[in-house]
């Protein structure tokens, strides 16, 4: 199963957890967006939904501007090829938008469930979200949720070289479901 890594805002630098994670894993895939310093939703969805339509039943694993896209996804025909998404540190694109007009098309986050299963992991101190937010937002999209207590936006700078518990969570999401109608894997 594929795993498709989905930076955001300027995407993942080098030693990112997400970089790392295509350098481990010959299996997983970035999706490149075209211009990482001037998001555009609709621009974004585009380069997913085409990631999507090469692999579907992917893992999809996101950080901060990349989870909200996500997010924005589960509303349209192409979630029904995701196998599940695991949303790590997201980023507040309503508070951003406010002090950026860069990020408006990212507003307002969506709050109704994603429809795939899913992770959140949010830290107490992220600049870029609510500890609060992200749990609230979490049972709104009927996320697990994961407490990774103070660990800044779980990039880089907070320490987030290779991480292998992001591996462990997204393996989670691959785990088959069972349909309980008929007790067989779907």
């Amino acid at each position: 199963m594929t795993t498709l890594i989905i930076p955001g805002y300027r995407g993942s630098d080098k030693g990112h957890w997400q970089r790392q994670w295509l350098l481990e894993d010959e299996t997983a895939r970035l999706v490149q967006q075209d211009d990482w310093e001037n998001p555009v939703l609709t621009q974004w969805l585009h380069v997913l939904e085409a990631a999507l339509a090469e692999t579907p039943g992917a893992v999809l694993v996101a950080h901060s501007l990349g989870c909200v896209l996500v997010t924005h996804l589960a509303s349209r025909p192409s979630a029904a090829h995701v196998a599940g998404a695991l949303l790590v540190a997201p980023a507040d694109a309503e508070r951003m938008a406010v002090q950026d007009p860069k990020f408006r098309s990212f507003a307002p986050l969506p709050r109704q469930k994603l429809g795939f299963p899913s992770i959140v992991v949010a830290s107490r101190d992220d600049p870029y979200m609510s500890f609060n937010k992200a749990r609230a937002l979490s049972e709104v999209w009927g996320s697990g949720f994961v407490d990774v207590k103070n660990a800044g936006h779980i990039n880089v700078e907070s320490g987030f070289g290779s991480w292998p518990e992001a591996h462990i969570l997204a393996g989670s999401l691959r785990r088959p479901r069972i349909d309980l109608r008929t007790r067989r894997a779907a």
